[in-house]
């Protein structure tokens, strides 16, 4: 039956009463909205909502939803309720790519609330875990019209089902001084190239790649992309002694040492007694809590560049996983520097596909099969700085270790035109 009148909703005005502002504050405020299309529809859906608090099940499922020319990028939901809360009875999520560091003008926001307005409930998220611009709440009937309409505004359909996943990327050197390579760049020429396997899913689950400028990591990537590139840099931290003094003159030596040395955690910080700073760069592990506190005094080094992390993900079958180091150190200011990383990407997509079990992540794909076959599949040699710590059990031997690392640093020795003293 219709419902003209607001559902009582007992359950959720209590997630309103907390310090913190509600979702639920913004579902009523939506369905309050004088002559609005989607009033009734939101109406309904806190109906529904309040039902799964009552019963504590939810009551949505899935189906078949697309676009012309799309086989993903739909998220469906019908409603199992639909007899008693008909004006949500069908709420699907139109996945939208945003723009690499997510840039936007005000005018562009303007349009996009005008156009989910008319064809969608006016609920929106910025943004989804893939990083998706997330217009919840439409019809079968008003999908293609909304997608149409955003198409025509420059936008593309994201990732859903076991596809490539939408992508995402700092703000980077567009604005942060911590910027250690060209984020956007990275990100659009991936997405380019391999856009198919975005639209037409293929892959045995989903695959996300995010880009981060710095190691503050600020979209998240080492624990939630299958394929994270992290700026870094290789040689000595920068240090501007002048502003080193500057700050422990502001701030004063006891919180400097309190907030800055003793937090170090490699102690690879120390101050010295004239206020100047003195880094032990071979212990600093970038964990950038220094540079952040320090802004002026303290900035990545000149020898700039990125590493690769592969395998970061929320709990599936073999539970959370970090990006394990597959490259520890690549340049990226070239061309051809972004078209090797485009090229590698799609290699570890390959592989993916090609021995990745049905809803299998790739890092759980790697921790199966082995890290040893996985770096041989995608030709990468075996690396030092890819191993946390060396075996300590004395039921291990360490000496193949030792040994591979010794023929390691000799070989990059050569490789650099450097004479390798005998021991």
């Amino acid at each position: 039956m219709a419902n003209n009148s607001h559902h009582k909703t007992p359950n959720l005005d209590q997630l309103e009463g907390g310090k913190w502002p509600s979702f639920v504050t913004g579902l009523k405020r939506l369905r309050d909205t004088k002559d609005a299309t989607y009033a009734p529809m939101m109406n309904d859906l806190l109906g529904q909502l309040e039902h799964s608090y009552q019963k504590k099940m939810g009551f949505w499922k899935g189906g078949t939803v697309s676009v012309f020319g799309y086989g993903g990028g739909i998220i469906p939901r019908f409603s199992e309720v639909a007899k008693d809360y008909p004006a949500s009875k069908e709420f699907h999520t139109l996945r939208i790519m945003p723009a690499p560091g997510n840039h936007y003008t005000t005018d562009l926001l303007r349009e996009m609330c005008d156009v989910w307005e008319k064809y969608g409930s006016g609920l929106i998220a910025f943004h989804g875990q893939s990083g998706d611009i997330m217009f919840q709440g439409c019809t079968t009937e008003n999908t293609q019209k909304a997608f149409d309409a955003l198409n025509k505004m420059g936008f593309d359909l994201g990732g859903a089902g076991p596809a490539l996943r939408t992508a995402m990327s700092c703000v980077g050197h567009a604005r942060c001084e911590m910027s250690c390579y060209d984020e956007q760049k990275a990100h659009r020429d991936i997405i380019d190239e391999y856009l198919d396997e975005m639209h037409r899913p293929a892959l045995p689950y989903k695959f996300k790649f995010k880009f981060s400028g710095c190691p503050n990591d600020c979209v998240n990537a080492i624990h939630r992309a299958d394929f994270a590139v992290i700026g870094t840099w290789r040689d000595d931290m920068k240090v501007n002694q002048e502003e080193v003094k500057k700050y422990v003159a502001k701030a004063g030596r006891k919180y400097t040492i309190d907030s800055v040395i003793a937090m170090c955690p490699t102690r690879a910080l120390s101050l010295n007694d004239d206020d100047t700073l003195e880094v032990d760069n071979k212990s600093c592990v970038r964990c950038m809590h220094c540079l952040n506190v320090m802004t002026k005094a303290l900035s990545p080094g000149d020898d700039k560049g990125a590493s690769i992390l592969m395998g970061g993900k929320r709990a599936l079958k073999i539970g959370d996983l970090m990006g394990t180091v597959i490259k520890p150190f690549i340049k990226l200011e070239t061309n051809e520097d972004y078209e090797a990383l485009v090229e590698f990407a799609g290699e570890c997509i390959d592989f993916f596909a090609d021995n990745a079990l049905e809803h299998e992540r790739v890092g759980e794909t790697i921790d199966r099969v082995g890290l040893p076959a996985f770096l041989e599949a995608v030709d990468v040699d075996p690396d030092p700085n890819m191993v946390n710590h060396p075996r300590t059990s004395c039921y291990v031997r360490t000496d193949d270790f030792t040994d591979e690392a010794d023929k390691y640093f000799e070989r990059k020795a050569r490789e650099a035109g450097l004479t390798v003293a005998a021991e």
